[in-house]
This record gives structure tokens, C-alpha cells and sequence, in this order.
């Protein structure tokens, strides 16, 4: 048996690969995989996290198992890892600075994973686009926009850009519609109305109740705004458009006018103003 465990089948300069080592192989592979297995069902019953940590600590497990396996696959091979890393410092450092930006998305990833302020099935907005994230990888970030588009961000610009997640506490987010109504209406009236047509949506949250203000004395008319919580968040755009559509139906059955920009022109005599051409010789 011995003998068939130091049968050597390559040679690499000084090392040898022979049976037993491959042996050592196949043996972390099968405790790396186990290893993993355990840890993703702890992690999964683990009632204390929502989901998207619960993902994080998932990815971060299977990087570090990763990583592990492969130093001691590398040591059960026969190489000796501190000699490779000091002879070739001198490269290491040169390939450093050529793929800086890539090192910076994967430590951009590490810290996002770790940090657990963006999540999976968080809503964030960045650079003005609003999206719920689907992946967290070690270097980029997967995410869909409301027009079900996907978009592959760099982990670096994630954590080098303001970044609104719109999910982050677990409360309500609060948003706005607003309507210009004519000078000549009965603004606290109107302003009743359109509470009562927030409140009538299903998505609109009930404590705190909307808010109607008077928000800007505009050229052709006065504008109300309505403000309005509701946890609904990725697909908010749909909820305001419905609540615009009522707002304009109730606004029509109460005969309430929304004004339209109006312009006055003076147009003066031309003969005021074109000073008359004297007869050529």
C-alpha cells in the first residue's frame, strides 16, 4: 500500500507529485465542500439575519473556504508558498499596479459583504438610477432597474459613490405628487379632496396618514403637493402615476380647474415702431 501511495507520477524540479498527494487533494476538496454545506444550512436557519445578510455571509463562507482549500492543496502538492511569494515579489508588485482598479472592485466587494449596508433585494439609487440589488459578487454587483434592465456595477463604484438605499430601514419611505389648481378655487377644500383620493390607494401607508401643503405660488396657478408614505418602494413610479390618474379623475367630477400656462402678447402698431423708409432718388 505504501508503495502505491509514493508511486511519484510528475516531477516539477525539486517537487514531486506523487499518489499520496493527490490523495491530499481529493481529501480537502471533499472537507472544503462539506465545510461549505455546513456552514450555508447554519447560516440559512439562522433566524437572526433577513435574507440579503444571509447572502452575504454565504458569499463571504465560500470565498474564504475557497481560499483555504486552495493554500492547502498548494502545501499537499509539495510547493513551498513562501519561496514562490519572495522570489516573486518584485512581479507581484508590478501586476499590483497594472490591475489596481480590479484589486480595488474586489476589496470594494470584501467591504460590502462585510459592511452589510447594501444587501441583496435592497433598493439603492446610484448616479440617479434607482434599482433593487440580485447578486453581490467579489468584484461586481448585480442589479435591475425599474425598466427590468440589468446593469453590471464595479464594486468601486458603489463604495466611492453617495449611495441611497431606499430600504435600508425597514420603515416606510415617504414621496411626493404634486397638481396645480387655479387661483380662484377653494384651496383648503381641494386640499381635503385630494387627501381623501391618497388615502382611497391600497399602497398608501395609514400612519402616518398623506400630507397636503401648499407648496409654490406658480405663474399660472398654485401648487399643492401630496406627500404620502408607502413601503412599496422599487415600483413607487407605477403607485404615483395611479394616484395622478385619481387625483385628475376626482379633480374633473368636483369641476375643480387645473390651469394650464397662459402668455398675454401686447402687440404694438407697427407704424409706432418701424420708423417709415425714405423714397429712394
Amino acid at each position: 500500500m505504501s508503495e502505491i501511495l509514493d508511486y511519484q507520477l510528475l516531477q516539477f524540479g525539486k517537487v514531486s507529485i506523487k499518489v499520496h498527494n493527490l490523495l491530499g487533494i481529493f481529501i480537502i476538496m471533499i472537507l472544503a465542500y462539506i465545510a461549505l454545506r455546513l456552514l450555508s444550512r447554519w447560516i440559512k436557519n439562522n433566524k437572526k439575519n433577513d435574507e440579503g445578510a444571509k447572502y452575504s455571509l454565504n458569499q463571504l463562507a465560500r470565498y474564504a473556504i475557497f481560499i483555504i482549500a486552495v493554500i492547502l492543496g498548494i502545501l499537499a502538492l509539495g510547493f513551498n508558498l513562501s519561496g514562490f511569494f519572495v522570489g516573486s515579489a518584485a512581479l507581484l508588485v508590478g501586476i499590483g499596479f497594472g490591475l489596481q482598479h480590479l484589486f480595488n472592485d474586489f476589496i470594494s466587494g470584501i467591504i460590502i459583504l462585510f459592511d452589510g449596508t447594501i444587501k441583496v433585494q435592497d433598493v439603492i439609487e446610484v448616479d440617479g438610477i434607482v434599482s433593487r440589488v440580485k447578486e453581490i459578487k467579489l468584484r461586481t454587483t448585480t442589479v435591475v432597474t425599474r425598466e427590468d434592465k440589468y446593469i453590471i456595477l464595479p464594486n468601486s463604484v458603489i463604495t466611492q459613490s453617495n449611495v441611497v438605499n431606499w430600504t435600508y430601514n425597514p420603515t416606510i419611505s415617504r414621496f411626493e405628487v404634486s397638481v396645480g389648481l387655479a387661483y380662484d378655487e377653494d384651496i383648503p377644500e381641494a386640499m381635503k379632496l385630494l387627501k381623501e383620493v391618497a388615502l382611497q390607494h391600497p399602497a398608501v401607508g395609514r400612519h402616518p396618514e398623506p400630507s397636503i401643503r401648499l407648496t409654490e405660488f406658480a405663474d399660472s396657478g398654485i401648487t399643492i403637493t401630496v406627500m404620502f408614505w408607502c413601503s412599496e418602494v422599487f415600483r413607487v413610479e407605477n403607485i404615483k402615476s395611479e394616484i395622478r390618474v385619481a387625483i385628475f379623475k376626482a379633480l374633473r367630477e368636483h369641476n375643480i380647474t387645473i390651469p394650464f400656462p397662459q402668455r398675454v402678447l401686447h402687440i404694438a402698431d407697427a407704424k409706432n415702431i418701424i420708423p417709415p423708409v425714405a423714397p429712394k432718388a
